[in-house]
C-alpha cells in the first residue's frame, strides 16, 4: 500500500516515530503541502493521511487509486466527506486522544490570568526584584480561585477533565450541556441553564463543539448577562466567540481577562481585534500538543489504518 502523509510536521516535528505507518506500506511523509502540490503528491496513493491540508471533491476525484483518508485530528472539516463517501472511501478521525491535555491547558490559561507568572518571572529577570525597595511586589491583581464558580459550556470528556481540576482547586461547577449525565452531579457540580450559568459564573470555560447553535455563543448579549470581572476561557473552537464583542468587553473591563488557545481564523490574522485587547492571552492552538497526547494520536491513527486493512474500519465519520 502506498501511504502519503501530506502535513506531518505539526503532529511529529521529529520527537515521534512514523514506524507504525512504515510497517503498513510504502510511506512518504511531507512536513507541509501547499495547495498546488496536493494532487501531485497523492498521485497513485491508496491511503492519504492529513491534518489540516484540504482534500476537496475535485482532489478526491482526481486520485482514482485512493481507498482511505486518515485525519490526524478530531476535526475533519478539511475533507469533503460526502465526496469520499460517494467513492466508498472511509474518512477516519481521532475522536479521543487529548482529553487530559486540553483540560490541563484550560486550567493553565486560567492560572496565568490569575497570577501572571510569565510577566512576574520576566520582571525578576529584568532586575525589578533586585532593585525593589520592598521585599516583594506584584504587578497585577492576583486572584484566588477557591470558592469561586466556574461555568462550563459543554460537559463532555474534556469539560469533565477541566471540571475535576477546577474542583480540586476548590471551585464550584455550573455546567450547561444538551446531554446531561446526572451521575456527575455532586455538592460541587450542578447542571443548569445557559442563562443561569452566565449570570452566576466567575469563570466561563468553553468546551462545546462548534455547531450552528453554538457559533457565536459568546457575544455582546451573552456577555451583558455575565458578572462584571468575569474570566472567559476558550480552547475549544474559535468561532464560538464573536471576537469584536469580546475585545470590546475586555477593553471596557466588563470581562477581566480571557485565555484563548483558538481564534476564528487560524493562523491568526493581524487585524484580529483580540490582538490589541486588554488582558487577553492568546496561544497558537497548542492545547492538544504535549508529546504524550501526540503519541496517543499517532497510535490511534496507525490503529485506524490497520483496522481498515483488516476489513473493519473504525472511527469512520462518513458512514
Amino acid at each position: 500500500m502506498k501511504i502519503v502523509i501530506l502535513d506531518g510536521y505539526t503532529e511529529n516535528p521529529g520527537d515521534l516515530s512514523w514506524e507504525g505507518f512504515e510497517k503498513l506500506g510504502d510511506l512518504t511523509v511531507y512536513d507541509r503541502t501547499p495547495a498546488e502540490k496536493i494532487a501531485e503528491r497523492i498521485e497513485g496513493a491508496e491511503a492519504v493521511i492529513i491534518n489540516k491540508t484540504p482534500l476537496s471533491a475535485e482532489t478526491i476525484a482526481g486520485c482514482p487509486t485512493l481507498k482511505y483518508i486518515g485525519v490526524l485530528a478530531t476535526g475533519y472539516n478539511v475533507v469533503d466527506v460526502q465526496a469520499a463517501k460517494d467513492r466508498g472511501i472511509p474518512v477516519c478521525n481521532i475522536p479521543t486522544y487529548g482529553t487530559a491535555a486540553v483540560g490541563q491547558f484550560a486550567i493553565a490559561l486560567l492560572l496565568e490570568i490569575c497570577h501572571h507568572i510569565g510577566e512576574h518571572s520576566q520582571s525578576v529577570h529584568d532586575g525589578e526584584w533586585e532593585n525593589c525597595v520592598d521585599w516583594c511586589y506584584w504587578k497585577y491583581p492576583l486572584i484566588e480561585l477557591d470558592g469561586k464558580t466556574m461555568g462550563i459550556i459543554g460537559l463532555g470528556r474534556i469539560g469533565q477533565a477541566t471540571a475535576r481540576i477546577a474542583q480540586a482547586l476548590g471551585m464550584k461547577i455550573l455546567a450547561y450541556d444538551q446531554y446531561q449525565n446526572k451521575e456527575l452531579e455532586s455538592d460541587t457540580l450542578h447542571y443548569t441553564t445557559l442563562d443561569d450559568l452566565l449570570v452566576n459564573s466567575d469563570v466561563i470555560a468553553l468546551h462545546c463543539p462548534l455547531f450552528d447553535s453554538t457559533k457565536g455563543i459568546i457575544n455582546k448579549d451573552t456577555i451583558a448577562k455575565m458578572k462584571d470581572g468575569v474570566i472567559i476561557l476558550n480552547n475549544s473552537r474559535g468561532p464560538l466567540i464573536v471576537e469584536q464583542d469580546l475585545a470590546d468587553a475586555l477593553n471596557s473591563g466588563k470581562v477581566a481577562g480571557a485565555g484563548l488557545d483558538v481564534v476564528s481564523t487560524e493562523p491568526i490574522h493581524g487585524d484580529n481585534p483580540l490582538l490589541k485587547a486588554k488582558n487577553c492571552i492568546i496561544t497558537p492552538h497548542i492545547s492538544w500538543a504535549p508529546k504524550e497526547s501526540r503519541q496517543r494520536l499517532m497510535d490511534i491513527a496507525v490503529d485506524n489504518l490497520e483496522k481498515f486493512l483488516s476489513g473493519a474500519p473504525q472511527n469512520v465519520v462518513n458512514k
